[in-house]
């Protein structure tokens, strides 16, 4: 059970803090946290040019040098996306998670965390769970729809294809990171996490990694014995996984309504007490 500290310290519009925190954890002139606006527009205006950019990169090249993976244009132009971004995503996690676990701080640092920062941070989560409600759709309208339209008009002939080295190995992979990152990050910063395991977060987290056995086993159906590209198709029900894991999500919520709860309380009590 999480406890509450005491008082912040210090102006209470938080200007005295540094910048980053500013940005990621605002505060109104009279010390309430606010959703991060500026921080969202920033990531908004760096993300959605990068997948719009990512996805004209397939729509200019899939069908001149990506119809054969046997042709050295496909090697150059689509192996090298391949292994250029898969090798990203590893070092990002193998730097990230070993830097997050080895620099958490003390449980009793974590217990001493203000009332008003925490509430700061579940308000960043649920403005980055917005953020994602709009990125999210995206990836499906740009991908998951193109990958279904490729498939039913070219032939495959390798577990390699334009749309999947975007998807399943870029997209869905890079999704993966972020969300190992994030839990580790709340299981070793936050004082209603530290020492315990969050399920539904877990779940969430777990999703996208749990449909890569199933990705293995649908490349290597379709490239040998099973040609139908169908939604519907028997050795595409394991992406299912996918959906369920992320129905998760709402449990996640209802921890951090439980949360906010408490320390709502606890802030009123503290203004009626000054």
């Amino acid at each position: 059970m999480a406890v509450i500290a005491g008082k912040p310290t210090g102006a209470l519009d938080g200007h005295d803090r540094p910048f980053m925190k500013r940005l990621l954890f605002p505060y109104t002139a009279d010390g309430t946290p606010r959703a991060p606006i500026w921080f969202c527009v920033i990531i908004m205006a760096v993300v959605m040019p990068l997948l719009g950019g990512y996805r004209w990169y397939m729509e200019a090249t899939a069908f001149t040098v990506g119809l054969d993976y046997f042709e050295p244009e496909f090697q150059t132009y689509w192996m090298s996306w391949l292994y250029g971004q898969l090798t990203v995503f590893a070092l990002v996690g193998a730097i990230s998670i070993p830097w997050l676990w080895f620099t958490r701080p003390t449980r009793e640092e974590v217990l001493a965390m203000p009332p008003r920062d925490e509430l700061g941070v579940y308000i960043l989560i649920f403005t980055v769970m917005a953020v994602m409600g709009i990125l999210v759709p995206s990836v499906l309208g740009l991908w998951v729809e193109a990958d279904a339209a490729w498939h039913q008009v070219t032939i495959r002939d390798t577990d390699f294809t334009p749309t999947h080295i975007q998807l399943f190995y870029g997209v869905i992979p890079l999704a993966a990171v972020g969300l190992v990152i994030g839990l580790f990050w709340l299981h070793t910063r936050m004082p209603n996490y530290v020492g315990r395991v969050s399920i539904p977060l877990f779940m969430v987290g777990s999703a996208p990694l749990l449909i890569m056995p199933n990705l293995g086993y649908n490349e290597w159906g379709h490239t040998f014995f099973y040609a139908e590209e169908l939604f519907a198709a028997p050795v595409h029900w394991g992406f299912v996984v996918l959906g369920w894991g992320l129905f998760a999500v709402s449990g996640f919520f209802l921890e951090c309504i439980n949360r906010i709860i408490t320390l709502t309380s606890v802030a009123k009590q503290e203004k009626a007490a000054a």
